[in-house]
């Protein structure tokens, strides 16, 4: 069983109905080994013994601090009989992620109360927080106070070698572990340095954490028959009475101290309000609290801040990405590589939340290194990127950076490159257009190298991610959210009665693909229009044009560049622009891709060009992840939400027909007439062609489209599909008649079909008339030759 399997995690204690409205503060209680869990002390509450749950009753912690968020950390204490202390201090790693998980964005002060071993656990949490570079620094500055209760720093006896088996069985009794308590003796110096360690961190001029240590004064009854002999020979008695985790062992040097009228399993449990060792634990805890903004405010003006220069406030409404994040921050800090500039670039579709991503990276960082400066520079164009540039020169006061004809990008380079500059994190948002960064501006060219900095590109070009920081170990694809984080993120904005059709959401989202600003566009029409998700959906599906409306709708998002569309559509036109700039047969490839159905398409149903220039068209399609393909396999799939764009740009620019034509024309070039010998080829394109000839609106190659109507009436007539074979040979004997006349011979071929599909539906009567007008038509055509 692994720790993340044994642990209970972070648990809210108060329900969130009974929650305060605007907490203050966040109190967690990290439960030590062999220590009851809250839901043990209600049963027993219930049961007439008389121990509350201080924590979650209402005329105790919650009411001593009334703006609190309380939460607790516990775990399954058989586990931990036969498991090493590593494993144990491990908790540190998970307790962390789950405190910035719960917490989100927030920055509440924090207090702990941490009991026996989760006192241990506790003080390594502290340890790994305060780690260069560590993720979670933020937590370590936002704690004002930790009480610790009964933790054996020193073991159980600090005048012998730790006696960690008096310690373990006086706790666990039969469960005692004669694998765990060597470990505790062979590993005592290990747990002793981490204490040490701790208590250094605790004492640091820029840290300071306030602490109360709390003892023991009731000794706790030991009986020989649940101790392994081997312990019970050296306690030489029968029953005896011992002070589990002594004065000296639960206290620090230097820190407040006191005794709880406890035995050691008492000391996180009390019996109501009035109880003096509760009063005592909480006297410190309101202490704590209200020193808080002080202990804060000390830290603050103790820790020298870098600049930063972020045109964004945070966002409030960012959810998810945790993954992602926790792999940037330990990549873009300038301290996790001492010999070089690092390079990392966030890539993927446009609209999958790379900038959102960045954002939610700066601040952070600015959590975690407050002295760590960090710019913000936009490569939209030339001009957005120099002003900022300009910007970062003014607050840095750069001499010369307001002259007339000053260089400004290569003076912030200059500066930037300087090590007395000290850690610095550049983000260069919207790293897109090659001309810009290589061509004749060739803005990298003004990208800072100091060994003390970092730089950190979003950008929807993968090729160009690559060129820009020459490594694919150095970039991070983003892709579409989770279930779980694209549900989240809908109802940030919404009511719970507009969501209240579970069915509607799940489905919505899957038709938006999980694609974080089409569910941020979506979330903020239905605010706007007050309509449910699945009024929303019904919407998007009604039509391909309501879908382009509701996809081109502009939304305010401060978040987002005020110059820039946020509409989804519109976001992704700049690609679709681009890619016409630098590649026309990808363009032409993403044109054609557009009418197909958007999985397993065919390499073979492209348009003919060469392998080279293919490979190379497909690959730009990739790197802007407007297709993808698995497994080096000979087919892609295509975006549905950028197919319904494209063709929405189509028609904007008045080339939709003209491509319908050359579509319908290629497939008819490519679909053979189906056999049973061809079979496997037929039915490949045959979804990709039936969309095609769903999407004609109008064409004037009125030729392919007869002959592929044939095709696939002919198709679906094979595998036994004979209502669907029907539609397609009556569209291609009306379209013949029209075009060729009712006597021409692919007009009768028509005829023909349809009547053997009609035979084959058992409408036998119809069919016999369409046979006899053929037969009629043919003999007056052989008549008149």
């Amino acid at each position: 069983m692994t720790t993340t399997e044994a642990c209970r995690g972070l648990r809210r204690i108060v329900p969130v109905d009974d929650a305060p409205d605007d907490p203050t503060i966040d109190i967690i209680a990290i439960h030590g080994l062999g220590t009851e869990s809250p839901r043990t002390w209600e049963f027993k509450k219930r049961n007439g013994d008389g121990v509350v749950n201080w924590l979650s009753d209402a005329d105790m912690l919650p009411a001593a601090l009334p703006k609190a968020c309380i939460y607790t950390y516990d775990w399954n204490a058989n586990y931990f009989a036969n498991a090493p202390v590593q494993t144990l201090l491990g908790h540190a790693d998970t307790l962390l992620g789950l405190i910035a998980e719960g917490r989100g964005s927030q920055t509440r002060p924090i207090i702990f109360v941490a009991s026996c071993f989760g006192g241990l656990i506790l003080a390594e949490v502290i340890n790994r927080a305060a780690q260069e570079g560590s993720a979670y620094r933020h937590i370590l500055i936002s704690t004002v106070g930790i009480v610790f209760l009964a933790t054996p720093f020193h073991g159980s006896d600090a005048a012998k070698q730790a006696q960690w088996q008096v310690l373990v069985a006086g706790i666990m009794g039969k469960q005692a572990s004669d694998q765990l308590i060597k470990d505790l003796e062979q590993k005592h110096d290990f747990v002793r340095q981490r204490v040490q360690k701790f208590a250094e961190i605790a004492n640091a001029e820029a840290v300071r954490l306030p602490l109360n240590c709390f003892f023991e004064t009731r000794k706790t009854k030991i009986l020989k028959r649940i101790l392994p002999s081997e312990w019970a020979n050296r306690l030489s008695i029968g029953i005896t009475r011992k002070i589990l985790v002594t004065e000296s062992s639960a206290c620090l040097h230097g820190f407040p101290r006191r005794g709880l009228d406890a035995t050691h399993s008492g000391m996180n449990k009390f019996k109501g309000p009035e109880c003096p060792n509760f009063k005592l634990v909480k006297d410190a805890v309101q202490q704590f609290a209200g020193n808080a903004s002080d202990v804060l405010k000390r830290r603050e003006n103790s820790i020298v801040k870098g600049h930063w220069i972020v045109r964004f406030g945070r966002n409030k409404e960012f959810v998810g990405r945790e993954s992602i994040l926790e792999d940037l921050l330990k990549r873009v800090l300038p301290s996790g590589d001492e010999d070089d500039c690092q390079r990392t670039a966030i890539e993927g579709l446009g609209g999958v939340g790379k900038t959102q991503i960045a954002l939610e990276t700066a601040y952070r960082i600015r959590d975690v290194q407050p002295e760590c400066s960090v710019f913000w520079v936009p490569a939209v164009d030339a001009t957005a990127f120099e002003n900022a540039y300009r910007a970062i020169g003014q607050q840095l006061k750069v001499p010369g950076i307001d002259e007339e004809k000053a260089d400004v990008k290569a003076l912030i380079k200059s500066v930037l490159g300087r090590e007395s500059m000290g850690n610095w994190l550049l983000i260069i948002d919207n790293a897109d257009d090659e001309k810009l960064l290589f061509g004749d501006t060739a803005l990298t060219d003004y990208l800072p190298f100091s060994r003390k900095g970092s730089i950190l590109f979003t950008t929807r070009n993968h090729k160009l991610g690559l060129r820009l920081v020459e490594s694919e170990n150095h970039i991070i694809a983003v892709e579409e959210m989770s279930k779980d984080e694209a549900l989240k993120l809908l109802g940030k904005n919404l009511k719970g009665s507009q969501m209240s059709d579970t069915r509607s959401n799940s489905a919505l989202l899957e038709f938006l693909t999980n694609l974080p600003l089409a569910i941020r566009q979506a979330s903020a029409y239905m605010a706007k229009e007050q309509i449910s998700t699945a009024r929303y959906l019904k919407l998007c599906k009604s039509s391909d044009e309501n879908m382009v409306k509701l996809l081109s709708s502009h939304f305010d998002d401060r978040h987002r560049y005020k110059n820039i569309q946020n509409a989804v559509a519109t976001t992704w036109l700049i690609s679709f622009q681009q890619i016409s700039d630098h590649d026309a047969l990808a363009a032409d490839c993403l044109r054609f891709l557009c009418f197909l159905a958007g999985k397993d398409i065919p390499h073979s149903l492209l348009p003919p060009a060469g392998t080279l220039e293919t490979v190379e068209a497909i690959g730009t399609l990739k790197a802007y992840a407007f297709i993808s393909q698995q497994n080096e396999s000979d087919s892609y799939d295509i975006h549905r939400l950028v197919q319904i764009s494209m063709l929405s740009w189509l028609d904007g620019k008045g080339e939709r027909q003209e491509w319908t034509a050359k579509v319908l024309e290629r497939l008819d070039d490519i679909f053979p007439w189906p056999k049973h010998e061809n079979r496997e080829e037929w039915i490949r394109y045959l979804p990709h062609t039936q969309h095609a000839l769903q999407l004609r609106k109008r064409t004037d190659d009125e030729e392919a489209t007869t002959g592929l109507l044939s095709k696939v009436g002919e198709s679906f007539r094979s595998l036994g599909k004979y209502k669907e074979a029907e539609q397609m040979h009556r569209q291609a004997l009306q379209l013949r008649e029209k075009v060729l006349g009712k006597e021409h011979p692919d007009t009768l071929s028509s005829m023909s079909n349809l009547a053997s599909v009609l035979d084959s539906q058992g409408k036998y009567e119809e069919a016999e008339q369409m046979h006899r007008q053929e037969l009629q038509l043919r003999e007056k055509v052989s008549e008149i030759r």
